[in-house]
């Protein structure tokens, strides 16, 4: 006999109500970095030897410079739940692991805000 009701129990609820949408989540965001890693690493590989001019004029095409953006958000959101789930396993102390769980989120959001804005820097020529 287990403490968790029968509804919890039907909806994958435990005790923190929020870590099946969690999993999903970090799962959801690694299928999508699959593809996107795939890409931008072959899209690099394949302009290495081009020079600076080649990748600006590259990533100045609309779609590629879209697809930058969704590599980025989905790479800082997946890395943002990872670290978060560490520190909520292995930081002692509520004040310390709320503390630390608002710096990972503030640092992820700010670096990857940064990253958009120098695509879309490059992408419009600015």
């Amino acid at each position: 006999m287990g403490l968790r009701t029968p509804i919890a129990r039907v909806r994958g609820l435990g005790a923190s109500r929020d870590g099946m949408g969690h999993w999903w989540a970090q799962r959801l965001s690694a299928v999508a970095l699959v593809p996107l890693s795939l890409w931008f690493v072959a899209s690099v590989a394949a302009l290495a030897g081009d020079g600076r001019g080649a990748m600006i004029a590259w990533i100045a095409q609309p779609w590629v410079a879209g697809l930058h953006v969704m590599f980025i958000a989905a790479l800082f959101y997946h890395a943002q739940l990872g670290v978060q789930v560490v520190v909520e396993d292995y930081v002692p102390g509520d004040f310390a692991r709320v503390a630390t769980l608002i710096c990972v989120k503030f640092v992820s959001a700010l670096l990857a805000i940064i990253s958009i804005l120098a695509v879309v820097r490059v992408a419009t020529g600015g």
